[in-house]
């Protein structure tokens, strides 16, 4: 049955779903590598979600994370055992913006496993991070999960505060003096340290010191980032722009309350906007952007002849 298959590509999963005029079927598995080839991980996943529902898309829809100057080419050839004619790729800050805002203008911060903000304004459009977690995703879950670990580790040493940081990450890690060679040994080691994020809130919540600091400092980073991409399309004015907080870090009612009160220091009546929809549904979005749109700046579209 032809359809189309949406992707959302992040670090700690892969959401796909497809949709036809009478039918809908969605899938999740594993996360892609961000250092190794995006392409081939992608038309994996597709090719194994279409086998195992026996479906036949013509058209399919990818925001990826990890990806620098996207180009749909390679991934339509990959995908040719389907006989898809149409695919469109981008960035997922691209299919976040979209699933959430649509086309309009205002900012949306992701936040995962990694990091990335879009920015959209009448004439420009604006990321900011997303630069993986070597140099960047700066309040991402990856970042609270380490700046956690790292912290337990200063107060197994002796060298850091008490923090019931410590007990939490001996949990996971019953010896922490090996757990960086564990680490560092598992090529899902960016998702299981973001895994980590949650202990940060849930000692956060009980009134560990070391852990609220370091959330305050990731609404901090996040708020920082908003602004700046706000600031660079021009949408700093009198009126509050749309804000969009997504992703699992603002799950957390700590980090999303001081993002909000950070914003608020330059326009007090702000309120954050409810996402319209997923990235998933941004991914889909993906093949009908307009030729007018900022957004579509962002997008690689490449059709079989």
């Amino acid at each position: 049955m032809s359809g189309i298959i949406a992707v959302d590509a992040g670090q700690s999963s892969i959401r796909l779903r497809f949709r036809a005029p009478d039918q809908t079927r969605e899938s999740q598995t594993s996360g892609v590598l961000t250092d190794r080839p995006l392409m081939p991980q992608l038309a994996a996943a597709i090719i194994a979600f279409a086998a195992e529902y026996q479906l036949r898309p013509d058209q399919v829809g990818v925001g990826c994370s990890g990806l620098l100057a996207p180009n749909a080419t390679e991934l339509l050839e990959l995908l040719t055992p389907l006989g898809v004619s149409r695919v469109a790729l981008a960035h997922d800050s691209a299919t976040s913006f979209l699933g959430a805002l649509g086309d309009h203008h205002g900012v949306v911060v992701a936040a995962g496993t990694g990091v990335v903000t879009l920015a959209v304004g009448p004439s420009a459009s604006a990321r900011v991070d997303g630069w993986g977690h070597l140099l960047g995703d700066f309040g991402s879950a990856f970042w609270i999960g380490q700046a956690g670990l790292r912290a337990a580790m200063r107060a197994f040493d002796g060298r850091g505060e008490t923090t019931a940081l410590l007990e939490r990450m001996l949990r996971y890690f019953p010896e922490p003096a090996s757990a960086y060679r564990e680490l560092q040994a598992d090529p899902r080691r960016v998702s299981r340290i973001a895994a980590f994020a949650h202990e940060v809130d849930q000692a956060a919540a009980t009134g560990d010191v070391a852990a609220y600091r370091i959330l305050a400092d990731c609404a901090a980073e996040l708020s920082e980032s908003a602004l700046t991409g706000l600031r660079r399309v021009q949408l700093m004015g009198l009126t509050p722009p749309a804000v969009c907080a997504l992703g699992e870090v603002f799950t957390s009612a700590r980090i999303r309350s001081s993002f909000l009160a950070y914003l608020r220091l330059h326009w007090r009546s702000l309120e954050l906007t409810e996402p319209a929809g997923t990235a998933v549904d941004g991914a889909e979005a993906l093949l009908t952007v307009s030729p007018n749109s900022q957004l579509s700046r962002l997008v690689s579209v490449v059709t079989r002849d």
